[in-house]
């Protein structure tokens, strides 16, 4: 079985079906899936990635085309049938209830504008039927889709994001160690999005609500600068060399190798890729945290699809 686990996992189709719907917040929705096939589900970490499948409207699952080559098919599938794939992270896995739980942000589907999952999402009743895509075995680390694993020499951890990196922070907060501290700072649509954890005393949660004056990641990138200020204070500028990739054609997304992190700070950044990329810049040109320290994501990119 040890052998096993360093291999990489095949990703495979869960038919599910939602079991209940339960409203968290102005913003957020968290969808309850069931299936007695999710007792093969691989959970490979506290951030674990899954991609929902979503049938086109008046189709099903059978469109979608299961086994190792699914994704070379689901690509040369017609635009019409093809089922619409999104990430997301896995909130909550229990397996011996066969119940795996996905938080939703409810992207603009007040107006009508949001994208096909959140609309989904919004929309979701008990009984309704689409698919999660993830690995067919339980493992650990990055080929199961998972980011977090900061070095044990961290003794501080900022974590930082936008709503969509929520679901994220709070699987990872609330199973941190009792000796865990630090800072985390997440920025939301509203004052009631704010969403309440057991995590250990020494982590603080500081929630930035945008309300309607605030522009996105504003609110966020003056929180967490001040957090660096108490945890991090500036010295030297930092020397590395930041790649200035350009975050309308290229993907902001890069994670240390685990256990190289050389400072005992390390940081984890998520959200809209913008925001993110000055987030990193800050720590690592104007606080001189080493980029080995830092892991950055771009979940999205404000005005794309």
């Amino acid at each position: 079985m040890a052998a096993r686990q360093t291999e990489r996992p095949d990703y495979r189709l869960f038919p599910v079906e939602v079991a209940r719907v339960r409203r968290l917040g102005p913003s957020f929705v968290r969808v309850t899936f069931t299936a007695e096939c999710l007792r093969g589900f691989g959970a490979g970490g506290d951030d674990q990635r899954i991609k929902l499948v979503l049938p086109q409207p008046g189709r099903t699952l059978a469109d979608f085309p299961d086994g190792p080559d699914w994704y070379r098919r689901w690509l040369a599938l017609p635009e019409e049938v093809r089922p619409t794939l999104r990430t997301y992270t896995v909130r909550a896995f229990r397996p011996d209830g066969c119940e795996l739980d996905v938080d939703f942000v409810l992207h603009g589907t007040a107006d009508g504008h949001g994208g096909p999952a959140s609309r989904w999402a919004a929309a979701a009743r008990p009984g309704q039927r689409i698919g999660l895509l993830g690995p067919d075995r339980p493992g650990r680390g990055r080929m199961w889709g998972c980011e977090w694993a900061p070095p044990e020499s961290a003794d501080h951890l900022v974590l930082a994001g936008d709503e969509t990196a929520v679901p994220a922070v709070a699987a990872i907060v609330e199973n941190l160690p009792p000796s865990a501290r630090g800072v985390v700072c997440l920025e939301v649509p509203e004052e009631a999005d704010r969403q309440d954890w057991p995590v250990p005393a020494g982590i603080e949660v500081r929630w930035f609500p945008r309300g309607a004056g605030a522009p996105h990641g504003k609110l966020l990138e003056e929180g967490v600068a001040t957090a660096l200020a108490e945890l991090h204070p500036r010295s030297a500028p930092g020397s590395a060399e930041l790649d200035d990739i350009d975050v309308d054609t290229e993907t902001l997304w890069e994670v240390p190798a685990e256990g190289t992190a050389p400072s005992r700070l390390y940081g984890w950044l998520a959200g809209e890729a913008g925001v993110i990329k000055r987030l990193r810049r800050t720590l690592v040109t104007d606080h001189g945290i080493p980029t080995q320290s830092v892991a950055f994501m771009g979940y999205w990119r404000q005005g794309r699809s």
